[in-house]
């Protein structure tokens, strides 16, 4: 695995795995903020979907198989300027070629800033 992804340059840093929950977070950084100063939408979509491929891939065989973005959608309820965004995935439903994760993304103070659906593809590795 590359040392140079987005999860690094974002610093995204996971907390804890399983099939049921994944949790990432992410400090509000100037990488991560658009030019009035406030958190990118870009970014916290970034951060859903890492933490919705992070619980789909408890469902996997990573020797064989892959989780891959298909759709995501993203409401932006609260800007931020700084702190902690934490996003918490949990699984709607696991099928056989597709995943569809809800994550709900909060701040070091437990408010809810954003919410996202992720529907993910499971395909073979070549």
């Amino acid at each position: 695995m590359s040392n140079q992804t987005l999860m690094q340059a974002l610093q995204m840093n996971v907390k804890q795995t399983s099939k049921e929950l994944a949790e990432v977070d992410m400090p509000i950084t100037n990488n991560v903020k658009q030019p009035m100063g406030f958190l990118h939408g870009g970014a916290s979509v970034a951060l859903a979907e890492t933490a919705a491929s992070i619980g789909g891939m408890q469902h996997i065989d990573e020797k064989t198989q892959a989780v891959v973005g298909m759709e995501i959608n993203c409401n932006h309820l609260k800007s931020k300027k700084d702190g902690v965004l934490t996003a918490i995935a949990t699984p709607i439903h696991i099928g056989k070629t597709s995943m569809v994760w809800n994550i709900e993304m909060k701040d070091e103070n437990n408010q809810l800033i954003a919410i996202s659906r992720c529907t993910l593809a499971i395909i073979n590795r070549i």
